[in-house]
């Protein structure tokens, strides 16, 4: 069942933080939905304009609205991830989805308002959420690229200033985290002190952690001794999801993960199995791989076994 993005977020603000898993193919959507009903967790989807274009727009609306025909106990929202304006309108106009991330970071701070009011007002007429980021994460996502030298944390002052006056729903912050499997060097921990600063300025606004995969050694190890070449590669520790849950942290994006549990299952089947080429027997043992690695992933962000509670909430 596709629900609203605020409805989420007002079951889990200071609780849990929902775990918001990028998908591009049917694969990922089965072993999405099977990992959070085995959980029993809500989540969010989030479709990229990278993932849009993949295909075609429409197949991947198609893929989920199966989905959620195959998986009727599934209670989740449908996001457009880093949207520029023209995308940002396209998904408010198609009646899909729940909401939608305007992403002009990028962009001087005044520049980044206006962009990002224009979005708020065309998605509040439909009654769609609007996610706005301010700061820059460091690392690659998709098109954009960051050097770590221009990465910048979110001010708390200016985070206030912004969600007044554009008033969009949720806020993601750059608080240490990075996009791509390259995301940390040595012991490096998130800023919960920024973290904190922003809660105080606005409290019960939930905000959101790009960039937030864990990059698991196991994972990269067993890829590299199948032909790949991930080196020093580093991520966010799981062990701080929950406590950035309770600082106002509502939604955990989760990618790269997923596409390393993709790569270590197809690199490992075609290594031992060099002769043959049907590509479904390894897209089987994905779906299965993935929807554990979910699961496990909702564990550790406080989602599982919130399904009920948040289904009984939503009748009320």
């Amino acid at each position: 069942m596709i629900v609203t993005t605020a409805q989420l977020f007002k079951h889990a603000y200071g609780k849990y933080a929902l775990g918001a898993y990028n998908i591009n193919n049917a694969e990922q959507a089965m072993g999405l939905f099977k990992g959070a009903i085995s959980s029993k967790a809500p989540f969010i989807i989030q479709i990229s304009k990278g993932a849009r274009s993949y295909t075609d727009k429409r197949m991947l609306e198609a893929i989920i609205r199966a989905a959620g025909e195959i998986f009727p106990e599934a209670i989740f929202a449908v996001h457009l991830d880093h949207g520029d304006e023209a995308t940002c309108y396209d998904c408010i106009n198609s009646g899909f989805f729940s909401s939608v991330m305007i992403d002009a970071s990028h962009d001087p701070f005044e520049k980044n308002i206006e962009i990002t009011k224009r979005v708020v007002d065309a998605a509040h007429a439909k009654g769609i959420s609007v996610e706005a980021e301010l700061g820059m994460l460091g690392g690659v996502e998709e098109d954009i690229k960051v050097e770590d030298g221009h990465a910048t944390l979110t001010n708390p002052v200016e985070a206030e200033e912004f969600v007044k006056r554009t008033g969009c729903d949720s806020l993601a912050c750059a608080i240490g985290t990075s996009h791509g499997a390259f995301k940390f060097k040595g012991k490096q921990s998130l800023h919960f002190d920024v973290l904190e600063k922003i809660k105080a300025r606005l409290p019960g606004f939930p905000l959101v952690m790009h960039g937030s995969s864990s990059v698991p050694k196991d994972e990269v190890d067993r890829i590299n001794a199948a032909g790949g070449k991930i080196k020093d590669s580093a991520g966010v520790d799981v062990n701080e999801y929950l406590p950035a849950a309770r600082l106002g942290v509502t939604k955990i994006n989760i990618d790269t993960d997923g596409r390393l549990v993709w790569t270590r299952v197809h690199r490992e089947f075609f290594r031992d199995k060099p002769s043959d080429f049907d590509f479904r027997p390894p897209g089987k043992i994905f779906i299965e791989e993935y929807a554990k690695f979910i699961a496990s992933r909702n564990v550790l962000l406080g989602s599982a076994g919130q399904l009920e509670d948040l289904r009984a909430s939503l009748k009320k």
